[in-house]
């Protein structure tokens, strides 16, 4: 079913419903005369005589110097006939008087005010047995079922006409349940309000009830839904084998139903916690820290303005928040403009520059001309100087300026030595022109 076109579809019928309490007295006593002497029709005498009857009763418990309001019962006829309440079930026309049945619209919204429709342990106990017995039934002809017929009067029928109205059953309980809660709710508010103190007991013997009544019907839900989950879903698969998708379809159906049972009862278990936890916890930290209420009865005066000044002025006449603005000297007052004693900025003064290239050369080039031959020898003396965080840098540039320096003797293979710092270095030896004494010797 789609939702667009079902609302597109009321929309343009324009339906509405303008029924005030004489109308609804009125559905009512026609509704009870019907089940008192088994009427399936009225007449339109007796439909007469029956308004008379509830405008008397109306105006004797009016309010005294009330006035009563007197309406021709054709008028109220013809209202409720416009309204979909009553419908003529005869085919006489305008040539006799007719006859008037209520609708299943008007019954339903008569029963919703007379009838306390509501679910309890022995309902829900007594429906959901039924939909366990008939699910069951509806199993078995399924698995025996050949023919179309077969399938439309053993299983498609009874899913959708006794398993259905087992189901809403069920949710029109559960529909009267929870207005039977919002009245429990306002009833436990209305015994604070008389008597503030001595309603501590009373309130939580409510909530115990209510509680222990919410509690049996979750646990019947949990235990009987899942029952029904599975037959129906016994029923979907032998429908799925069998190929026949309206036994698949109205089994589909049933099991939403019954999802909507079983959520529910979570749902207002949960929702029942929080407020069973709320009222407790107003009781403990409200009602018995203050049994004369008079913290909130200074509080509602102070409010009111009865005890000393009105809340509201108060505020009102609270300070405003300061904001700063620009100031604005007089002109005639503006300081004198001087020049600073002493300058703001210190000039630059020269310093001899340093060349850390020409500091490492000279660094090797001394080294070199003590004795040390070794790279590894040459790079210790000059990172022996430097700080720990460069000496990885210089070790690299140590080894650029010997090779720059000296003349790196050829080896086939060299060997590798450690460094300060956990750093290793390819060990090379330089050669370095001869004296001249050395040479005329």
């Amino acid at each position: 079913m789609n939702p667009n076109r079902v609302l597109a579809s009321l929309a343009q019928r324009g339906p509405s419903l303008d029924l005030s309490t004489l109308d609804l007295c009125f559905l009512a006593a026609l509704h009870l005369q019907a089940e008192n002497a088994a009427l399936t029709s009225f007449s339109e005498e007796q439909l007469a005589d029956v308004f008379e009857q509830v405008e008397a009763v109306m105006a004797a418990a009016a309010e005294p110097g009330q006035p009563a309001k007197q309406r021709r019962s054709t008028h109220a006829i013809r209202r409720l006939r416009e309204q979909r309440m009553i419908a003529r079930v005869d085919g006489a026309g305008i040539v006799r008087a007719g006859e008037y049945a209520l609708t299943r619209l008007a019954n339903g919204i008569i029963e919703f005010f007379l009838e306390d429709d509501t679910l309890t342990r022995d309902s829900l106990t007594v429906l959901t047995r039924s939909l366990l017995v008939g699910l069951g039934e509806i199993l078995t002809a399924a698995k025996s079922a050949r023919t179309e017929e077969e399938w439309r009067m053993g299983v498609i029928s009874p899913l959708r006409v006794t398993m259905g109205d087992l189901a809403n059953g069920i949710e029109r309980r559960q529909c009267g349940f929870d207005l039977q809660q919002e009245d429990f709710q306002r009833e436990i508010a209305g015994l604070l309000h008389a008597d503030w103190f001595g309603a501590v007991a009373r309130c939580q013997e409510l909530l115990e009830s209510s509680s222990g009544t919410l509690s049996e019907l979750n646990q019947i839900l949990l235990r009987d839904t899942h029952q029904l989950q599975s037959l129906l879903q016994d029923v979907q698969e032998v429908a799925a084998e069998a190929g026949v998708a309206d036994a698949e379809g109205a089994a589909r159906t049933v099991v939403d139903q019954v999802d909507r049972i079983a959520a529910w009862g979570s749902a207002r278990q949960r929702a029942w916690s929080e407020y069973y936890q709320y009222v407790h916890r107003y009781l403990r930290d409200v009602v018995r820290l203050d049994p004369a209420r008079t913290l909130t009865h200074r509080l509602r005066e102070h409010l009111a303005g009865t005890a000393g000044k009105q809340f509201a002025l108060t505020l009102a006449s609270a300070p405003p928040i300061r904001l700063l603005r620009e100031v604005e000297i007089p002109p005639e007052e503006k300081p004198t403009v001087r020049r600073p004693r002493k300058e703001r900025e210190q000039g630059l003064a020269d310093a001899p520059a340093e060349n850390p290239q020409a500091i490492l050369e000279e660094r090797v080039r001394g080294a070199i001309a003590d004795g040390a031959r070794a790279l590894g020898t040459v790079t210790e003396r000059v990172i022996a100087e430097v700080a720990e965080e460069e000496r990885f840098v210089t070790t690299g540039r140590v080894a650029q300026a010997v090779a720059r320096l000296g003349d790196p003797e050829g080896m086939a293979e060299r060997a590798w030595v450690p460094m300060q710092d956990g750093l290793m270095i390819e060990e090379w030896t330089v050669r370095v022109a001869a004296e001249p004494e050395k040479e005329a010797s």
